[in-house]
């Protein structure tokens, strides 16, 4: 009997291995100074969230904002942000094996301050959002991970209605439809959700499409942009006034259904909203307040894609910029970019409400978070 036990351990044994699992945490930042760090790689138990560093790569300058590739062995970061009249995207190689991160090249923007890049879903297109000037960068990629020259470059000069922020074109971010056959790039500085059909096989992927954007109410800003699961619902964060537009979504089109606020504070209160997702299962969009208060607000998602508060939790640090949820739901990792903080939260499944669990890690400006599962 107990050597058929130890047959059956034996056989067993090499299953586990094939399908364990280890979760890598990227982190994005400013460092200002090259010889610094300024990407950070940390494996995420996935008991206790604790955090324990493993890899990261100096010699490039305020890596803002990070993607992955689907295996995640590739990662394309927007690089020189933040600086006056540059700005470029560079791509990673990164071995989950050996836990390292190298270098492949950098390509320029022919924008200022990048801030928001992915991929399309054949992965052989990048497209960049450039904030300061109001304009979107497409890339092809190539075989090896190296990002090739631009393919194409749009550049949009409209403004709204609040003069210190909304003086020109600020193009948040680049998302694309869940079937890869729309883009959309808020622009919190025309109070516009702008749209374009993209075809991955012309040289020039993004076409133009009717309608060409959603408005949104004026002064709101518009900065992140995500998706329900099912595809039929979009969600908006507008930075400059607090709230969340909620829209349906059919072949390229969003008719806004609700918008509701971020903040429980009054109008009186200068807004800072910055960064939303949903939890994989749909139940729950979750969304980062920075200025005064500093939390995750938390929201259950009706059957028809409306939103309805269930309460906010403290980020314990101060601007909360970026945040992920893991792949699998359980935690939630949140950045605060002025104490410099990294917080791990575990969330429960069924109320969706957060529990800080880990250790906290302190770096310079954390400014972007991604969460990959690789399977061993």
């Amino acid at each position: 009997m107990q050597k058929s036990i130890q047959l059956f351990i034996l056989f067993l044994l090499p299953s586990l291995c094939i399908y364990s699992q280890s979760t890598f945490v990227f982190v994005g930042s400013y460092n200002y100074d090259k010889n610094k760090e300024g990407i950070y790689v940390y494996e995420l138990d996935s008991i206790t969230g604790n955090l324990k560093k493993v890899s990261s790569i100096n010699q490039i300058l305020n890596p803002s904002f990070i993607t992955l590739s689907q295996d995640g062995n590739l990662l394309f970061s927007c690089t020189d942000t933040r600086t006056p009249k540059d700005g470029s995207v560079s791509s990673f190689r990164f071995n989950s094996t050996f836990k390292s991160i190298t270098f492949i090249n950098q390509q320029k923007t022919n924008g200022e301050n990048p801030v928001y890049l992915i991929l399309d879903k054949s992965e052989k297109w990048l497209l960049n959002a450039n904030y300061k000037d109001g304009s979107v960068s497409v890339y092809p990629i190539d075989k090896d991970g190296s990002i090739a020259p631009i393919s194409q470059f749009i550049h949009f000069t409209d403004s709204s209605v609040n003069k210190k922020r909304q003086e020109g074109s600020h193009i948040h971010a680049t998302i694309f439809s869940p079937d890869y056959t729309y883009v959309f790039l808020p622009d919190l500085g025309a109070d516009k959700i702008r749209c374009f059909a993209f075809d991955s096989l012309q040289t020039q992927p993004l076409q133009t499409s009717k309608p060409t954007f959603a408005k949104s109410i004026s002064g709101c800003g518009p900065r992140h942009f995500t998706f329900h699961p099912n595809g039929k619902t979009a969600y908006c964060i507008e930075e400059l006034s607090g709230t969340i537009n909620v829209y349906n979504y059919k072949d390229g089109k969003l008719d806004s259904i609700q918008r509701i606020a971020t903040h429980h504070k009054n109008d009186s209160f200068e807004f800072s909203s910055a960064d939303l997702h949903i939890s994989p299962d749909g139940k729950y969009l979750y969304a980062s307040n920075r200025g005064e208060e500093n939390n995750i607000a938390i929201f259950s998602i009706k059957k028809n894609g409306t939103l309805k508060s269930k309460g906010y939790q403290s980020t314990f640090g101060k601007t909360p910029r970026n945040f992920a949820i893991d792949e699998t739901g359980k935690f939630l990792i949140v950045a605060n970019q002025s104490t410099g903080n990294i917080v791990v939260f575990k969330r429960n499944l069924k109320t969706g409400f957060l529990v800080r669990v880990g250790n906290d890690i302190n770096i310079e400006n954390p400014t972007c978070v991604q969460i990959k599962n690789y399977s061993k």
